[in-house]
């Protein structure tokens, strides 16, 4: 059989297309990360020295920085907008990352994420709430944002509004007394719509010294995430205001629920400010 030149070189476009086609078709590997968090608080050990313990609801027994006791009932909050930073201030932002951790859910602790670069991260910043410009685009009928998910206030026109951060529980120091229960905590912190609204608080948490999150395609780390809920209790207080809402540390005798907006938001916001202040912390990383 003869070939003419035409017929050759179409041979051998063919063939390059083909190869390129098959590198093309070759799978990218895919990279994941963990963040695991530990809800809990320090409690003192038989030597008196106090130790982070992972939250129990119901039975667990804390204090808070005033030496009020508490227990804790429920503890949901959402985190959004992960992202990972490196030391040369470079930052990848995870798409569509919207989490609900409810603590009466382990499950739901475990914030699993793919796709992220290839490198070697110093820190992760991320939301504790959910932010305004998604509030604002409604369609909470599915996900971790569902309006049924007991996390979600219908109100502001129609548009509603999330609570970032819950906690209830009980405190025998406790001056408000919730249905059928004595000593009751309830804080619901909430808001987003202006300054003195606003509960959405971002943090930015550094890895250990000397320890890099290792984004690789070949093992998945994770980071090991300390949530010391005592610390929404606690916190700077501000300079210069004559009537703050509260002074930190938090008196239970004094504030044990606050429901943004329908009391003070001022209050909620400054218990957002404690919560930005020092709640999260890094323990270790996994499989690094």
């Amino acid at each position: 059989m003869k070939f003419s030149a035409f017929s050759s070189l179409a041979v051998v476009v063919a063939a390059f297309s083909f190869a390129g086609c098959s590198k093309d078709n070759v799978a990218v590997p895919q990279t994941e990360f963990t963040l695991h968090m530990d809800n809990g608080a320090l409690v003192n050990n038989a030597a008196g020295t106090p130790v982070f313990t992972s939250l129990v609801l119901g039975s667990g027994s804390y204090k808070n920085a005033n030496g009020d006791d508490f227990t804790v009932s429920t503890l949901k909050y959402y985190i959004s907008n992960v992202k990972l930073n490196k030391a040369d201030g470079s930052s990848y932002a995870v798409p569509d990352s919207y989490f609900l951790v409810d603590h009466a859910d382990p499950a739901t602790q475990d914030l699993t994420m793919t796709g992220a670069p290839v490198g070697d991260y110093s820190s992760v910043s991320f939301i504790v709430g959910v932010d305004s410009a998604r509030t604002k685009a409604g369609n909470f009928g599915t996900g971790v944002l569902n309006s049924s998910k007991g996390m979600f206030w219908p109100m502001n026109g129609g548009t509603g509004e999330f609570i970032n951060f819950k906690l209830e529980g009980y405190s025998p120091q406790a001056r408000f007394t919730a249905p059928a229960t004595t000593g009751g905590l309830v804080f619901h912190v909430a808001g987003y719509q202006h300054s003195t609204t606003n509960t959405i608080r971002t943090v930015t948490v550094p890895f250990p010294a000397g320890t890099n999150l290792l984004i690789r395609a070949d093992h998945k780390p994770e980071v090991h995430m300390l949530v010391n809920i005592a610390k929404l209790f606690d916190g700077p207080n501000p300079a210069g205001v004559a009537n703050p809402p509260f002074m930190n540390p938090v008196k239970f005798s004094s504030l044990s629920a606050t429901m943004s907006p329908s009391t003070p938001i001022t209050t909620a916001s400054k218990l957002a400010d404690n919560i930005a202040a020092g709640m999260f912390s890094v323990g270790h990383i996994h499989a690094n």
